[in-house]
């Protein structure tokens, strides 16, 4: 049976660890679909992994709804989950409402994910949920406002800053979140928000206290140029890509290849 956002909360109660992984196309979605991963994030990273950008920024929400499409015809079982692109949400509830809506009936999705926490992303959050679409929220490094945080650092280690992380996160269960992504910040606060939340926490970067654990696909089979210290590489497709490309050029060109030349 395809996995749903009720499941998540009861396996949080059973201590069943969530496995998140990221996916832009078909083929990779249906390989990790059918590997038995629990959700499916149509991540804005495609923008920097997929499109070549340096930043999400530049991600429109028709680029993001095209490659959901694709990763809905590969997936199955696992729950498929939409990120919303920058400034397709931020403006008022009614714009969020309207995007994360057009992903629902364009992609058959089953939830969108946003960045950021009170007052305006908690009030979003909950207009969100009133009319049926399911939320997950995401709270620490939130890469939308990289400007503002000169880079990609690590969040939450002042005082102040993990207080805020932690209401942000209470603010996005409190507005009907089914789980919130922790991204980029000290261990010991996410296992706090962990033990806080009712929700399942999702953990990127924060260390092994959190309900489950999300990578970028390409960062765990090496496709990527470059990847988060907190990643790990499960294999080296880069190379095994380029050797047998390398391989398929030598014999094109020295009558090997088709064979029976």
């Amino acid at each position: 049976m395809p996995v749903t956002t009720q499941e998540l909360s009861q396996w949080k109660q059973q201590g069943r660890r969530i496995t998140v992984l990221t996916a832009y196309e078909y083929a990779i979605a249906q390989l990790i679909d059918q590997a038995g991963i629990d959700i499916i994030l149509v991540g804005d990273s495609l923008a920097m992994v997929g499109l070549g950008y340096d930043t999400t920024l530049p991600l429109t929400l028709d680029e993001i709804i095209h490659h959901a499409k694709a990763v809905r015809r590969g997936v199955k079982q696992a729950l498929l989950v939409v990120d919303l692109p920058f400034l397709t949400y931020q403006e008022s509830p009614q714009q969020a409402i309207h995007s994360a809506g057009r992903i629902l009936k364009e992609t058959g999705a089953q939830g969108v994910k946003l960045e950021g926490g009170y007052p305006l992303m908690a009030e979003t959050v909950g207009q969100l949920v009133q009319v049926g679409i399911p939320v997950m929220g995401h709270v620490g490094l939130t890469p939308q406002s990289v400007h503002q945080f000169g880079g990609y650092r690590k969040q939450g280690k002042t005082s102040d800053q993990a207080e805020r992380i932690i209401a942000e996160a209470i603010a996005l269960e409190q507005a009907g979140a089914f789980s919130v992504v922790l991204e980029h910040i000290p261990s010991d606060l996410a296992e706090d928000i962990t033990q806080k939340l009712g929700i399942p926490t999702i953990g990127i970067g924060a260390g092994g206290g959190c309900d489950g654990q999300v990578l970028v696909t390409s960062d765990i089979l090496g496709l990527s140029a470059w990847q988060p210290p907190f990643a790990k590489t499960y294999t080296n497709l880069q190379q095994t890509i380029t050797q047998a490309v390398q391989e398929f050029c030598i014999e094109v060109r020295e009558g090997k290849f088709p064979p029976g030349n």
